[in-house]
């Protein structure tokens, strides 16, 4: 595992934060309080490469792997989360049409998606499933050439400007076996939207719940075999927790420069506040935090792209990064102190964008249970 940043690695880099820089800083603040999500933003992504990094030349992505994804996500998240979460969530699409789906849906639906000229969803989780993703109520029962679907869906990120969902319902028995998983266009007949959530932080990505009455879908839209859904959340998760972890990476390294350089200009008793231990002990940490995190989330990706094991690695990971993102925001609302409880400063937006990586690609506490059997299997 190389530590040092190839040349398309950095090539990446440059090309995502100078679109971040350009494109989304001047308008974030403003569109976070309108809660305005900008599907155009996502074309531009794709025209510079942006929005289908781990997929095959062949689909119309760049043919890289994760190692390179993270670089684009961490460098998106540091202006705004809800931008690097859609090109995550999008991408989450690709890589379950790409692992599971058949030669013709790959053709029809990654081209768009790769090429930033669609958007994706992921909809597993309902009222009554969250963590316990197995026991959902959605059902899709088999008529002739067609699924038809009946059920609510929640928690789904961009649902309402997707054009392609990737979605979870039983088709089989109680439990994870029961489940499988289908491609629901934008505008299907029976398909309607509910509400949008109210969130505490990501207002330019909208969360959305799902409705389906008698919902008809062609039976070619069953991705893989029925009874596979839960592998196929189960896949997807473990990739999506990388690509979170990436996201923390950028959201806690914005909160740590701007703690920095308030640290520098805020004077207080004749000089300025990071001068103080207290203050340079407590950025210390924060800088050492967020690079463990980096190594983690890098050598998860790494693992993934070596096609080697990386299941616990990318919980770890996942674990890791969020709740290190939670405490670099939190310590850089403190360092600024009253500045920093106000909206005149970014910090309080990287702690309200911080808070739900905690939650989202299977809550923290998930992961630990999932660390926790990997260390009791054998």
């Amino acid at each position: 595992m190389n530590f040092e940043e190839t040349a398309v690695q950095k090539e990446l880099r440059d090309l995502a934060r100078k679109f971040a820089k350009t494109e989304l800083a001047p308008i974030v603040e403003e569109d976070e309080k309108a809660e305005r999500f900008r599907p155009e933003l996502i074309k531009k992504l794709g025209e510079i490469g942006l929005t289908g990094i781990p997929l095959p030349e062949d689909y119309e992505g760049a043919g890289l792997g994760y190692s390179e994804y993270i670089v684009a996500i961490e460098e998106l998240a540091a202006v705004n989360a809800g931008y690097s979460i859609s090109v995550a969530v999008t991408g989450l699409t690709q890589v379950i049409l790409n692992l599971f789906g058949n030669e013709a849906q790959k053709k029809k639906y990654i081209p768009p998606l790769a090429s930033g000229a669609a958007i994706g969803a992921f909809s597993l989780s309902e009222a009554s499933s969250g963590s316990d993703a197995g026991s959902l109520r959605t059902t899709a029962k088999k008529e002739g050439n067609y699924y038809v679907l009946d059920g609510t869906k929640l928690w789904t990120t961009q649902g309402d400007i997707a054009s392609t969902l990737i979605v979870m319902a039983r088709t089989g028995g109680p439990g994870p076996k029961g489940v499988s998983s289908f491609i629901v266009e934008k505008g299907t007949p029976g398909f309607q939207y509910g509400k949008r959530e109210k969130k505490m932080g990501w207002h330019t990505s909208h969360t959305m719940e799902l409705i389906f009455q008698k919902c008809k879908i062609p039976a070619e839209n069953l991705v893989g075999k029925e009874g596979d859904g839960f592998k196929v959340a189960m896949t997807a998760l473990d990739s999506g927790r990388i690509t979170i972890g990436a996201a923390s990476l950028g959201i806690a390294r914005s909160a740590l420069e701007v703690a920095v350089s308030h640290s520098q200009q805020r004077e207080q008793f004749g000089k300025p506040i990071g001068e103080f231990q207290g203050i340079a002990f407590m950025l210390a940490d924060m800088a050492v935090q967020l690079d463990a995190a980096r190594l983690l989330v890098q050598r998860a990706a790494w693992l993934k792209d070596q096609g080697k094991p990386y299941s616990t690695q990318a919980a770890m990971a996942k674990l890791f990064a969020t709740d290190m993102a939670m405490k670099v925001t939190t310590d850089a609302v403190q360092i600024l102190g009253g500045s920093g409880y106000t909206q005149d400063f970014p910090v309080e937006r990287y702690m309200r964008e911080a808070k739900v990586m905690q939650i989202v690609e299977g809550t923290n506490q998930i992961q630990r249970m999932i660390i926790g059997r990997s260390l009791t299997a054998n």
